[in-house]
């Protein structure tokens, strides 16, 4: 049969369709592209386990657990979408499914954070210089993810709303497949930050985002350098610490205003001007521009009614780094003990 004749069976506009015959329903939409070079297909084989012949079985393994497991979970199926968490677990599929569990837990367990994030609400952080990413990956083509508390002004919004821009960027750069492989890289500078400006930033925002970030976001997290950090930073680290993993904790490099030091891990060519680099002047503008082209996207994801239920199977969707008020009371009065010390 020709495929003219062939759609004019299948077309609903056709006369000779019966009244009781419905159309077919629309063909799926396409399947899983993979986008990754040669290379990175390698270095998916060899870091994650990700074999390109069994990706789209394992694909299919973790959507059953998830249906059979969390038949209520609201969460996207695609082929793409489980993949950052198979990724982000090497390809186990127990702890795949339990990474993304946490991240829906932990966008049900902080609604000052998930509720109504867009990047128009968060023009107040973008054009504060607060975080950008840079324009050029690292040798190991990682993204660096920038961020200077020293550009927030806690009268002006509150610490939450840093978190909501880092979390936004997080979810723009995991859409990249060449991420998702490569990881990122943080660079932090800490010049002036205050002892009242890091008061904000106490045991139970720590440990929320940490728990977040190693236990409820599908992205690695390759290496955390911190530069330009005040004395007072040892009160803060003192704070974060205990809720690290031993990986990720090992992976903390303090270079205080060394950059010498920094450029042996960030080569000075990816780097601005401000940190010693090659690589002209630090741009927040482009960053912002890229968040807010995404405006639409993240209004789907984000700023629709959240499900009722917050219960699957019997299980609250929280992720085990998630603690309460009242369980911080004594680690805040020991921060503030050690935040002075530190003076």
């Amino acid at each position: 049969m020709s495929e003219e004749s062939d759609s004019l069976r299948t077309s609903p506009s056709v006369a000779s369709l019966s009244e009781n015959e419905l159309p077919l329903p629309p063909p799926d939409p396409p399947g899983y592209v993979c986008s990754l070079t040669e290379d990175l297909v390698t270095k998916a084989r060899e870091e994650l386990q990700e074999k390109p012949e069994w990706r789209l079985r394992d694909v299919q393994a973790l959507r059953d657990m998830v249906r059979k497991e969390y038949p209520y979970l609201s969460t996207s199926l695609d082929d793409a979408f489980l993949l950052r968490f198979l990724r982000a677990r090497k390809f186990d599929y127990d702890r795949a499914l339990q990474l993304l569990v946490n991240y829906h837990g932990c966008r049900r367990s902080w609604p000052e954070v998930f509720t109504n994030l867009r990047p128009s609400a968060l023009k107040d952080v973008l054009n504060s210089g607060f975080l950008t990413v840079l324009p050029h990956t690292d040798p190991r083509g990682c993204h660096v993810l920038c961020i200077r508390p020293d550009r927030w002004i806690p009268s002006n919004y509150p610490i939450t709303e840093n978190i909501r821009a880092v979390y936004l960027t997080l979810e723009k750069l995991i859409q990249s497949e060449e991420t998702q492989v490569n990881g990122i890289v943080i660079l932090a500078d800490y010049k002036g930050v205050s002892l009242s400006k890091a008061s904000h930033f106490g045991p139970f925002i720590a440990k929320k985002v940490i728990g977040i970030l190693q236990d409820g976001f599908p992205i690695r997290i390759k290496a955390v350098h911190i530069v330009n950090e005040p004395r007072i930073f040892k009160g803060i680290f003192a704070i974060i610490k205990p809720f690290l993993k031993e990986k990720i904790a090992n992976r903390f490099f303090l270079h205080g205003s060394d950059l010498n030091s920094l450029h042996t891990n960030l080569p000075r060519n990816i780097l601005p001007k401000e940190y010693g680099g090659t690589a002209g002047e630090l741009d927040t503008a482009s960053w912002n521009a890229v968040l807010l082209a995404s405006e639409e996207d993240f209004v789907k994801e984000f700023c629709q009614p959240m499900p009722a239920c917050d219960n699957l199977l019997g299980q609250p969707l929280l992720p085990e780094g998630l603690i309460s008020d009242a369980q911080c009371d004594d680690s805040m009065r020991a921060m503030k003990s050690q935040l002075y010390s530190c003076y």
